[in-house]
């Protein structure tokens, strides 16, 4: 292996969440010849599920954007390369992997390359899209596999390899010189020490709570540091004595990223009849999901309208107590609080279904998933345990969830797992809907606007605060009678919040 190969690292677009295949790139925050270092975000990514920062794992320079913004690249694809050692000077020859890129994308994109570049060999598989190849002309010939060079932990270094999304450094295959870059000024790199192992994700975490992962117990599979590994020590640092080193803040003063890709209005010509959008990431799996939800899940949905003054009398109330003080308080919270007392009286509810096993599985726990419209189209994030959380750590719970969601950074982990959802149609003055299922779960409770109307109240017909709740469920595992006990509950604790609360528990 050449010194030149073990210069110019690659970080491969990693799998930033359970099995997900591609990715669009959203922004580059680099440009090359941009100084980067460990741990510091490149990019942002949307995939099917979320936008997400990527960090690079590595200190240097960077070499060469592989794909322009706006190109979905599948996952294991290198999207960005770095020089390592920038202080030897311009590159006297370019990595193998990077001869090869700049054939695969003068035939994914031959208006790109540099004037005089050879035609691709014939049956090569291009990449989706290239951003063209280095401002020299490059050839490739056909290289050999050679083992990654001795390292101090090779199995460590091959594990971090592809938990940060790219693997060992290939072997160097001949090319013709590259036209000289002029790197940015750099630190000589010192010798290479073992790193912890995490991926880039978790990187970011630890970077953003001021955690050094050096200092963090793993316990994840071949000692990989976890999520949670990292909360625990920023945990424990928050609890330490004042005396200890303080955990770096979040920094909210410094610059956010800036929204990821709203939908940009297309412009429409004049006269034009229509307009073609083209369907991808939040888009495109959630038209999947809702597709494979309404025609494997057969739905049942149940309406109820009730009267819910005495829950907006208690909103307002709740507004005022001191153990609410900075809380946000509305009737989605105790909306969310119904729903959640009425699964413990019907835990049935709370269950999916395992086709492959033929076996219905009950949930112990409540993931409350909440409905919430992006620029980038529907989310269900969801509050994780919501069903242990007293009233005011629901509040937060839904304020945190509904902040992140607004500002594009709902992670992957956030909208997985969810056991039961609560869609607030009534937001847009809808007095209700047959909302579908979440993929995997067997419930989900739309709420509809609060309206002043006419109502029966104690033999008389006085102006009232009514809603319509529509309930929908899995009839495979859940019946007619389990549907309407539940869904009669929530309207019981919405009629009587106060009363039900303390005698339901």
């Amino acid at each position: 292996m050449t010194a030149n190969t073990e210069r110019f690292r690659e970080f491969k677009m990693p799998d930033v969440g359970e099995g997900l295949t591609e990715a669009e790139i959203l922004k580059w925050y680099v440009q090359p010849g941009d100084t980067v270092s460990d741990g510091q975000v490149v990019c942002e990514v949307e995939t099917a599920k979320a936008a997400v920062e990527l960090p690079i794992p590595y200190d240097g320079v960077v070499h060469e954007l592989r794909f322009p913004e706006g190109t979905t690249v599948d996952v294991g694809q290198v999207i960005i390369s770095v020089d390592t050692r920038p202080e030897a000077g311009p590159a006297e020859e370019a990595p193998a992997s990077t001869a090869a890129h700049a054939e695969s994308t003068a035939q994914a994109a031959p208006a790109l390359p540099a004037e005089g570049e050879e035609e691709p060999a014939q049956g090569r598989q291009a990449v989706l899209v290239g951003y063209g190849a280095a401002p020299s002309s490059t050839k490739r010939r056909p290289r050999k596999a050679r083992p990654e060079a001795s390292a101090p932990a090779p199995v460590a270094a091959a594990l971090q390899a592809e938990l940060n999304g790219h693997a060992p450094a290939p072997a160097p295959a001949a090319a013709v010189p590259c036209a000289p870059r002029v790197p940015a000024p750099a630190a000589p790199a010192a010798p290479a020490a073992a790193r912890p192992l995490a991926k880039p994700p978790v990187r970011k975490l630890a970077k953003d709570l001021g955690i050094d992962l050096a200092s963090v117990t793993p316990t994840g599979p071949d000692g990989v540091v976890t999520r949670d590994d990292v909360h625990a020590a920023a945990t424990a640092l928050t609890a330490a004595p004042a005396a200890a080193a303080p955990v770096a803040p979040e920094a909210p003063a410094a610059p956010v990223a800036p929204e990821a890709a709203p939908q940009v209005p297309v412009a429409v010509p004049a006269g034009a009849r229509e307009t073609r959008i083209p369907v991808k990431g939040v888009r495109k799996a959630t038209a999947q999901a809702m597709v494979a939800s309404a025609f494997t899940a057969p739905h049942v949905t149940e309406f109820v309208t009730v009267d819910v003054t005495r829950t907006m009398k208690l909103v307002e109330k709740l507004k005022a107590d001191p153990d609410m003080a900075g809380l946000r308080v509305n009737p989605l919270l105790i909306v969310a609080k119904a729903l959640l007392t009425a699964i413990r009286r019907n835990p049935d509810v709370n269950a999916s279904w395992d086709e492959e096993n033929q076996e219905i599985v009950v949930k112990h726990y409540v993931n409350l998933g909440i409905a919430a419209a992006t620029p980038r189209g529907l989310i269900v994030p969801n509050i994780k345990d919501a069903h242990a959380k007293t009233l005011p750590e629901l509040s937060q719970a839904l304020a945190d969830l509904v902040a992140t969601a607004r500002e594009g950074k709902t992670s992957p982990a956030d909208m997985s797992g969810g056991t039961v959802t609560i869609t607030n149609v009534g937001v847009f003055g809808v007095d209700t809907g047959t909302p579908i299922l979440n993929p995997g779960e067997s419930a989900i409770l739309a709420v509809g606007a609060i309206k002043l109307q006419p109502w029966v109240h104690k033999g008389k017909v006085k102006p009232r605060h009514v809603t319509t709740l529509a309930l929908s469920f899995d009839h495979r595992l859940v019946d007619g009678e389990l549907g309407s006990k539940v869904l009669a509950d929530i309207a019981a604790v919405l009629e009587d919040p106060q009363r039900r609360l303390v005698t339901w528990g």
